[in-house]
C-alpha cells in the first residue's frame, strides 16, 4: 500500500533565491489519481453532479465514512477466559463438576470470574480509535448538486462532487482545488491550510489551483471551490485508519505470562497424568482404585499446583499501579501497558506539539547597521498586520508585546505609543512583503518599514552579501528567515537593512530535561517528525539529542537489505519528512530487533504508530484519534510526566516479577514434593488443606501491589531462563526441607497420620510463602524492608494456618488432627530461618548469572559472536553495554569489531 504525504508548500518563498534556498525546499508530489478515477473528475463546476450520478458513485465507492469495526462486549468479556492458565483452570472446573466436588468447583469458578471482571473493567474503553477518526470529519458541507448549491451530509460525498471550502471549514474529503471562487469566478488566492494533525508540520501550508487538500485538515485563510477526489477509507486519513485496524496483536505481557504458564501447566499435566496412571495401576481392584476417587485426588493436586491466582494477582497489581499513575496525570487505558512501559528501551517521539510547542517563536535575529534586537522587533511589529491569521505575524506580535516596554502598559491595544501607522499594505504574494508608512510622533517625521522574504528585502536595499550568508546559515539550521528594512532618514524610497528575524517552533521548556531523564533511565529517545530534515536537526541539537537524523527515504530504500535498514533505524537519533507508514515502519523495525518500543504523538498521523507500538502514549492536547489509539494518555503538557510513568511502572514490574518468582517457586516445590511422596509413600494430603493453602496464600499476596521495591536503572526484562532456573533451585531446596519435615515427624517422632497432615499443611503453607520476602528484591531482603501492611498480611495468613493445624480445626472426619503449639511454632520458626538461607542462595545466583554464563550453557551463533566481542571490548577497557547498543550484528566478530573501531569516537560519546 502506498500513501503519498500531503505536499509541503512554504507560506512564503523566502528560501527561493538563486544561492542556496532551493536546496532546502521540501517539495513532494500530489496524491496519485488512477486513470479510471480521473475520468470522473470533470464535473461541471456550476451544475455539480446529478442525483443519479451520486447514487451510482455511492454504490461504487461507498459512503464517505471510515469503516467501523466494533467488538461485541460479551465476546470481549469471554476473551478473558482464554489462555493456557485459564484453559487448565477451566478443565479443572469441569473435572470438579464430574466428580461432584462442588466446593472446589465453586472456588475455581469464582477465581476465574473475578480475574475476568477485573481485566474487563480496567481495560474497558469508552471509544475505539476508528470512532475517533470518524468524529474528526466535518458533519455537513456545501456542494453543488443538480445545478444548485445545497448543504449535504459529509458521508454522502462522492468523487466528482463540487464542494465549497472557506475559512474555518474542516475539509470533508480529499479534494483538488479548482482555482475558482464560490460563484465560479477566477480565484488565484492561496488557501492557507492547517494540516499539522495529519503530517506533524507546524506551519500552515499554502495551496493553489490543482493542489490537493486532505480530509480533516482545516482551512485557516481563503476560499475556493474544490472537486472531491477520494472518500472514506481511500482518503489520507482513511488509510491511517486502515493501519490502525491491522495492528491488533498480542501484547508483550500476555506473551510472557503465556510462556510462564506453559512451563507450569505442562509440568503439572505431565506429573498429574503419571500420578493418575500409577494410582490406577497400583490400586487396581481395590476401593482406592476407583477412577472417580483417583480423579478427585488428581484434581486436588492440579488445583493446588496451578497458579490459579496468577492472573488475578497480576491484574490487581497492575490496576493499583494504574491508579498510582493516574495521580501523576498519566492515564492508563490498557492495563498491561503498566508492565510494558517498564520494559520500553526505545521511545519514539513525535516532534510537533510533543517535543515542541507547535507555534512559531521569535528566535535570535541577525542584525546589521548597528540596530538592536529591540529595534528589529519594533519595526517588525509596526509592519505586522493586526488580526491576521498567520503564524509568522502572530509570532512577531507575541515577541514584541512580551519584550518591548512601550507595548506592555499601553491603554489602547490598537495604538503604538510614539508612533502612528498612516498607511499599510498587507502581504502580497507577488511582492512577497508587507509595507507600512509610520509617523514618528516625537519628531513628526515619516518613515517606511518593509518586512518580507529575505531575497526581496535584500534586493530592496540594493544587495547585501552578508545578509545572503546570514539567511543561508539560518536556513541550514532550519530557521525560517524574514527580512526587515527601513527607509533612511530624509528619504522616501531608499531602504537600509535592519536585519533578519529568525523563527522556529521551539522545544517545550521541559523537553530537554525529560530526554536527559529518559536517557538516564536507559531509554533511548528518537525523534520522528513530518517536518523538514534541517528543522529536525536543529530541534534535536537544542534538545541535547544526537544529530543523526535521517530522511524517511532510508526506511524504504530498495538498494538496502532489511537488516541494513533495521540497523540504520536502531542507530539513528530520529527521522524527518515521514508519513504515517514511515512511523509505523520505524516501530515495526525496532520491534523486529527485539526492542520494546514506546511511541508518543498527538495527531491523526501518529495514530497507526501509537497502535503498533508496545506502548502508545498520547500527549496532552492530542486528537481523539491519537487518544483512542494509545495505551497511555498524558494529561500534563509535554513529556515531563513520562519519566514519572516509567519510574512507577518499573516499581510495578518489580512487584510482578517478585510474585512470579514466588509463585513459580512454590508451584515447582509443591509438584516435586507431592509427586515423589505420592509415588514413593502413597501419601496424600486432605483436599480441604490443599484448597486452604491455595486460597489463603494467593489472597495474601494481593497486597504485593503496595509493597516497597527497588527501581531498576535500566529497562526491565523478563529473563525467563533466569526466572525458571532460580525458581527450580529454590523449589528443590524447599522440597528437601519438606522431606525432612515429613520423615522426621513420621519416623522419629512417630506422629499419627492425621497429625502429620496438620504438620505438613503448616509447613507447605508457610515455607514457600515466606520465600516471597526474599523474591521481592534482587539483593538481600533486609536492605529493602517490606511494607508493613504487606508483612502483616503474609504473617497473618500463616498465623491463621497455625491455628488451623494446632487445633485441627477441620476435624478427624477430614483427616486432620491437632498437632499442638510445639509443632506449630517449630514449623513456623524453621520456615522463617530457612527463607533467610534461601535468600543468600538467591543473591549468589543473581551475582553469578551473566550473559557469559548463558552463552556457555546455551550456546547459539549470535551469543558466541556477541561473547567474542564483549571479551575484546573488556580487554580494551571499553563500556560493553553502551558500545553494544550502537553497533550492528554482522555475521562474524571480526566485522563487528571493525565497525566498532571505525566509529569508536561516536560510540564513546
Amino acid at each position: 500500500m502506498t500513501v503519498s504525504k500531503p505536499p509541503h508548500t512554504p507560506i512564503r518563498d523566502e528560501k527561493k533565491d538563486a544561492v542556496e534556498f532551493e536546496e532546502h525546499q521540501h517539495i513532494e508530489h500530489e496524491d496519485e489519481i488512477s486513470p479510471e478515477l480521473e475520468i470522473l473528475l470533470h464535473t461541471n463546476t456550476s451544475q455539480g453532479l446529478s442525483s443519479a450520478e451520486v447514487e451510482e458513485r455511492q454504490n461504487k465507492f461507498g459512503l464517505n465514512e471510515l469503516p467501523e469495526k466494533k467488538t461485541n462486549p460479551f465476546l470481549k468479556f469471554f476473551s478473558y477466559f482464554t489462555g493456557p492458565i485459564s484453559y487448565l483452570i477451566e478443565i479443572s472446573c469441569i473435572i470438579a463438576a464430574v466428580v461432584g466436588d462442588w466446593i472446589d468447583f465453586g472456588i475455581i469458578l469464582a477465581l476465574l470470574i473475578i480475574n475476568a471482571v477485573i481485566g474487563y473493567i480496567e481495560e474497558a474503553k469508552a471509544e475505539s480509535a476508528l470512532d475517533a477518526l470518524r468524529q474528526t470529519l466535518a458533519l455537513k458541507t456545501r456542494a453543488y448538486r443538480n445545478n444548485e448549491l445545497v448543504e449535504v451530509d459529509v458521508k454522502e460525498l462522492v468523487p466528482g462532487d463540487i464542494i465549497v471550502l472557506r475559512i474555518g471549514d474542516i475539509v470533508p474529503a480529499d479534494a483538488r482545488l479548482l482555482g475558482l471562487g464560490v460563484n465560479g469566478e477566477e480565484n488565484d488566492t492561496e488557501l492557507m491550510i492547517d494540516q499539522s494533525g495529519l503530517t506533524g508540520e507546524s506551519l500552515l501550508v499554502a495551496k493553489k489551483k490543482n493542489s490537493t487538500v486532505y480530509s480533516s485538515s482545516i482551512i485557516k485563510q481563503g476560499q475556493q471551490l474544490a472537486i472531491v477526489t477520494k472518500t472514506g477509507a481511500h482518503t489520507f486519513i482513511g488509510r491511517a485508519a486502515n493501519l490502525i485496524a491491522i495492528t491488533a496483536e498480542e501484547g508483550h505481557f500476555q506473551k510472557i505470562i503465556g510462556k510462564i504458564g506453559n512451563v507450569l501447566i505442562w509440568s503439572t499435566v505431565v506429573l498429574v497424568i503419571i500420578v493418575f496412571i500409577y494410582q490406577m495401576v497400583r490400586f487396581r481392584g481395590t476401593p482406592q482404585g476407583n477412577w472417580k476417587l483417583v480423579l478427585e485426588n488428581c484434581l486436588v493436586l492440579t488445583v493446588a499446583a496451578i497458579p490459579v491466582g496468577l492472573p488475578t494477582v497480576m491484574s490487581v497489581t497492575m490496576a493499583v499501579g494504574a491508579k498510582q499513575l493516574a495521580a501523576k496525570q498519566v492515564i492508563v487505558k490498557r492495563l498491561t501497558a503498566v508492565e510494558e512501559l517498564a520494559s520500553v528501551s526505545v521511545l519514539c517521539s513525535d516532534k510537533t506539539g510533543t517535543l515542541t510547542l507547535n507555534e512559531l517563536t521569535f528566535d535570535k535575529p541577525w542584525l546589521t547597521n548597528n540596530y538592536t534586537e529591540e529595534d528589529i522587533l519594533l519595526y517588525s511589529y509596526l509592519a505586522a498586520e493586526t488580526g491576521a491569521n498567520d503564524p509568522i505575524e502572530s509570532a512577531v506580535r507575541r515577541a514584541a508585546e512580551s519584550q518591548l516596554d512601550i507595548l506592555k502598559n499601553r491603554e489602547n491595544a490598537r495604538e503604538i505609543p510614539g508612533y502612528k501607522v498612516t498607511k499599510f499594505a498587507p502581504f502580497n504574494p507577488v511582492t512577497k512583503m508587507t509595507q507600512a508608512t509610520i509617523l514618528d510622533l516625537a519628531t513628526n517625521q515619516t518613515f517606511c518599514v518593509a518586512k518580507g522574504a529575505p531575497q526581496v528585502i535584500t534586493q530592496l536595499v540594493g544587495g547585501d552579501d552578508d545578509a545572503v550568508r546570514a539567511v543561508n546559515s539560518l536556513a541550514r539550521r532550519g530557521l525560517r528567515a524574514l527580512g526587515v528594512a527601513k527607509t533612511l532618514p530624509g528619504t522616501e524610497d531608499k531602504f537600509e537593512m535592519v536585519g533578519m528575524i529568525s523563527l522556529l517552533d521551539p522545544p517545550r521548556p521541559d523537553s530537554l530535561t525529560t530526554i536527559a531523564e529518559c536517557n538516564a533511565l536507559g531509554v533511548d529517545v528518537k525523534m520522528i517528525t513530518g517536518d523538514q530534515l534541517i528543522i529536525a536537526k536543529e530541534v534535536a541539537a537544542r534538545l541535547g539529542m544526537g544529530r543523526v537524523i535521517l530522511d524517511a527515504n532510508h526506511l524504504v530504500d530498495p538498494n538496502k537489505s532489511e537488516e541494513e535498514v533495521t540497523e540504520h533505524c536502531v542507530r539513528a537519533d530520529g527521522f524527518a519528512q515521514v508519513i504515517p507508514e514511515h512511523k509505523y515502519r520505524v516501530v515495526e523495525l525496532l520491534q523486529n530487533k527485539g526492542l520494546l518500543v514506546g511511541m508518543t504523538g498527538d495527531g491523526v498521523n501518529d495514530a497507526p504508530a501509537l497502535k503498533k507500538a508496545d506502548v502508545g502514549i498520547a500527549v496532552e492536547g492530542c486528537t481523539d484519534a491519537a487518544r483512542s489509539a494509545a495505551d497511555i494518555v498524558l494529561l500534563a503538557p509535554g513529556l515531563s510526566t513520562i519519566t514519572d510513568g516509567i519510574i512507577t511502572s518499573r516499581a510495578i514490574f518489580q512487584r510482578l516479577r517478585s510474585y512470579a518468582l514466588y509463585r513459580i517457586t512454590s508451584t515447582i516445590h509443591f509438584l516435586l514434593f507431592m509427586f515423589i511422596v505420592t509415588l514413593v509413600e502413597d501419601w496424600t494430603m486432605p483436599a480441604v488443606l490443599l484448597i486452604m493453602i491455595c486460597v489463603l496464600n494467593d489472597a495474601a499476596t494481593l497486597v504485593i501491589s503496595i509493597d516497597n521495591t527497588e527501581i531498576s536503572e535500566r529497562p526491565d526484562k523478563w529473563r525467563i531462563g533466569q526466572l525458571l532456573t532460580l525458581s527450580f533451585v529454590l523449589a528443590a531446596l524447599l522440597a528437601a526441607l519438606s522431606f525432612a519435615h515429613f520423615y522426621v515427624a513420621r519416623d522419629i517422632f512417630h506422629v499419627t497420620d492425621n497429625e502429620l497432615h496438620s504438620i505438613m499443611y503448616l509447613h507447605i503453607s508457610s515455607a514457600p510463602h515466606f520465600v516471597i520476602f526474599s523474591t521481592r528484591v534482587p539483593g538481600y531482603w533486609w536492605k529493602n524492608v517490606p511494607n508493613w501492611l504487606f508483612t502483616v498480611c503474609i504473617i497473618g495468613t500463616q498465623i491463621i494456618a497455625l491455628f488451623f493445624s494446632v487445633y485441627g480445626v477441620f476435624g478427624e472426619h477430614e483427616g486432620v488432627a491437632p498437632c499442638g503449639y510445639a509443632w506449630g511454632f517449630a514449623v513456623l520458626g524453621i520456615s522463617l530461618v530457612y527463607f533467610m538461607i534461601l535468600d543468600v542462595v538467591k543473591v549468589h545466583i543473581f551475582r553469578r548469572w551473566s550473559f557469559e554464563m548463558t552463552a556457555k550453557l546455551v550456546p547459539t551463533k549470535t551469543r558466541k559472536t556477541k561473547l567474542a566481542v564483549r571479551k575484546e571490548l573488556k580487554a580494551k577497557g571499553m563500556e560493553v553495554e553502551e558500545c553494544w547498543k550502537k553497533i550492528s550484528l554482522p555475521v562474524d566478530a571480526h566485522q563487528i569489531i571493525t565497525a566498532f573501531r571505525h566509529n569508536a569516537n561516536q560510540y564513546s560519546q
